[in-house]
């Protein structure tokens, strides 16, 4: 009886580890992600076009009206529809970020973009992005923007 009582509470210990580490972990990946978008909010609104995209993976892939691209399209599509030259026409604002993990690599971020100023009309919109963990942190590997 002492055994299995033992082994019952090595077990519920065990578990309860386990379940503080996902928590820690999934805190962990949600405040990475929130940074980086951050970060990349910061890069836009200085006309760095390069730093933002490094946001995005080489395999990265946005969904269009006529189907999924690819990062150069991704790349293509800011320049002309939303850079004039090096500097962006409005400035870009995230919010309403929430993650929820979709795995340890994995997560979905959904959140809300405004982008404002320049005497353009506000335009927002709401997006999810499907992220991946890389050597180089928290990426976005497919964005549904709308």
């Amino acid at each position: 009886m002492k055994l299995i009582t033992k082994f019952i509470l090595s077990l519920l210990c065990i578990l309860s580890i386990s379940m503080f580490t996902t928590q820690v972990n999934a805190q962990d990946a949600q405040t990475k992600i929130i940074a980086a978008m951050k970060n990349s909010e910061n890069d836009w609104n200085k006309g760095d076009l390069d730093s933002f995209m490094k946001m995005y993976t080489d395999e990265s892939t946005m969904m269009m009206p006529t189907g999924p691209v690819g990062i150069n399209a991704i790349k293509e599509l800011y320049e002309k529809k939303y850079f004039n030259g090096k500097m962006p026409k409005q400035n870009l604002h995230y919010d309403d970020l929430k993650v929820t993990l979709l795995g340890e690599k994995y997560a979905l971020l959904t959140g809300k973009f405004t982008l404002s100023g320049n005497n353009l009309p506000e335009r927002s919109g709401r997006y999810s992005l499907v992220m991946i963990l890389t050597k180089d942190g928290w990426k976005i590997l497919h964005d549904h923007s709308s």
